[in-house]
């Protein structure tokens, strides 16, 4: 381009072309893109995993997540020759509203955990998935900057992506591995979104819930169906000038939970508080923790949830196939848009639909 002021009568200025403008793509991102990880044969996963290797733990972990078919099949096989080696740790289910501090306080337990009681710490994350871009953060791991860098502690934040009852599943899955490596004590965190607490309860040997002073009232506590499958109750952020009121409402989910009926186990559910920023009386909840997990075991109730709990993913695991194989129907999947279309335009109800599309998916597997 030429510039006016390099014409005679600005002889005494002199404007230069300029510099040209790099490339907005990055030069040497051909050289940073990963490679794709290798596959390992199932033997290899099950060796590394029995020998605590966390990166094989990971990769295998990633497989249980993925939903390509051979990842699968690796996956299960992986699943089945480490299902000897599983069943011996203790499963802590922790939930609260969005806020109650439940990051933190895992963070807390678990480094005092490891310091007091020893042993391995592995922390499986329910992460919700936004739905409106299906992404998650699985930014749980900064909030626990203690145990992220702690040498006996694996943390696995999951995304639910839409479907919870797969994660939880999956979830359970993941339990089985981290066992065979060796990790002796596990902690389940939910999204806090009343479904995921039912599906967490079932795969936990205690569900602890973390609750907030100023939440209502026992009229409140009663009617949140939650409080009915909690092991323990804890007041978090019993601190400064929040004590007494964290003393009060400890006191009001009290006389709640005397309205409930006597749990299965016949142990009636401990309230605390405590604050898990400051790490105050985190010692007395793992103390509460571990002594109800003492008394189940003694009573015999505790293996008593674990087989009703394999009962109970049995027939989620049947459930969750019969879906799948009625939405990956090929003739279904023929036929489903044009019964959506029907139904919208008031052609037919929503039951008769749904009775055509099931008529036909049984008459098409005979």
């Amino acid at each position: 381009m030429e510039h006016p002021e390099n014409s005679a009568e600005y002889a005494g200025l002199q404007v230069n072309a300029g510099v040209a403008q790099p490339s907005i793509v990055n030069p040497y991102l051909s050289q940073m893109r990963k490679k794709r990880q290798k596959l390992f044969t199932p033997a290899e996963y099950v060796e590394g995993i029995l020998k605590g290797n966390v990166s094989m733990l990971s990769q295998a972990v990633t497989l249980i997540e993925s939903v390509l078919p051979e990842h699968q099949v690796i996956a299960q096989e992986v699943i089945e020759k480490c299902l000897p080696y599983s069943g011996n740790s203790v499963r802590i289910g922790i939930s609260g509203v969005p806020g109650a501090g439940k990051s933190t306080s895992i963070d807390a337990f678990g480094v005092h955990l490891l310091e007091n009681r020893g042993g391995k710490l592995a922390v499986l994350a329910i992460d919700p998935s936004s739905e409106k871009t299906k992404g998650s953060i699985l930014g749980d791991k900064t909030r626990m900057e203690k145990l992220a860098v702690h040498p006996k502690s694996f943390i696995r934040p999951s995304p639910t992506a839409g479907s919870l009852g797969g994660v939880a599943r999956k979830t359970r899955e993941t339990i089985i591995l981290c066992e065979a490596a060796g990790y002796n004590n596990i902690f389940v965190e939910t999204v806090g979104v009343g479904q995921s607490e039912t599906a967490c309860h079932s795969m936990v040997d205690y569900f602890l819930l973390i609750q907030l002073a100023g939440t209502g009232d026992e009229l409140q506590g009663i009617k949140r169906g939650i409080m009915e499958i909690a092991d323990g109750i804890v007041i978090n952020k019993a601190d400064g000038s929040n004590v007494d009121k964290a003393q009060l409402a400890a006191s009001h989910f009290r006389n709640a939970l005397h309205l409930f009926p006597v749990p299965e186990s016949g142990i009636v559910p401990e309230v605390m508080c405590y604050s898990g920023f400051y790490e105050l009386n985190i010692d007395e909840v793992l103390d509460m923790i571990f002594r109800y997990i003492d008394q189940v075991k003694e009573s015999g109730y505790f293996q008593y949830r674990r087989n009703e709990q394999s009962k109970y993913w049995m027939y989620e695991s049947i459930n969750e196939h019969l879906k799948n194989s009625f939405y990956y129907n090929q003739t279904i999947k023929g036929m489903i848009g044009q019964m959506e279309k029907e139904v919208l335009g008031g052609q037919i109800t929503s039951f008769v639909a749904a009775k055509k599309l099931l008529d036909t998916y049984y008459e098409n597997i005979k």
